[in-house]
């Protein structure tokens, strides 16, 4: 075959240090426009962004000339050096090491839209470690519980 075709899309879910709640509703939008300029400007598709205080979501279509570690890591260097020039949070921002990374087929991208559109009503039922506990069961991806992000104490 002459060609390569490939239509893959991807969540990644990923979380702020520590879990604490510094990601103002005063200045996420400017965040979630600088993180999607990173993904366009590598050429992959931004499906959808959205998040909370503690953790961000982002859904998108990946061209396969870079990784999704790459990718991930270059949004996650490149928002947080810029949250810090921002002058943003009153310390220094950080993400957390580590991220999740989810493929859905193309009859679930629609509903993985919505479901990362509405993360504010979500959250309202679920916190952030039973989303993410039960997204790891539905993907049937094993984990120890001793890794998973901690609870805000």
């Amino acid at each position: 075959m002459a060609n390569s075709f490939t239509q893959v899309h991807v969540q990644s879910i990923f979380a702020v240090k520590y879990r604490y709640a510094v990601i103002s509703s005063e200045w996420e939008e400017e965040l979630y426009k600088y993180i999607t300029g990173i993904i366009q400007n590598r050429g992959h598709k931004m499906l959808a962004i959205n998040g909370m205080p503690d953790h961000i979501h982002i859904f998108f279509g990946l061209r396969m000339d870079q990784s999704i570690s790459n990718l991930v890591q270059e949004v996650k260097i490149g928002s947080m050096n810029w949250i810090n020039k921002s002058g943003f949070c009153r310390s220094k921002f950080y993400w957390q090491n580590g991220y999740s990374a989810f493929s859905y087929s193309k009859s679930h991208v629609e509903s993985v839209i919505r479901y990362i559109q509405n993360q504010k009503q979500h959250h309202k039922k679920e916190n952030f470690l039973e989303e993410y506990r039960n997204i790891l069961l539905d993907f049937e991806i094993p984990f120890e519980e001793k890794y998973l992000f901690r609870s805000l104490e």
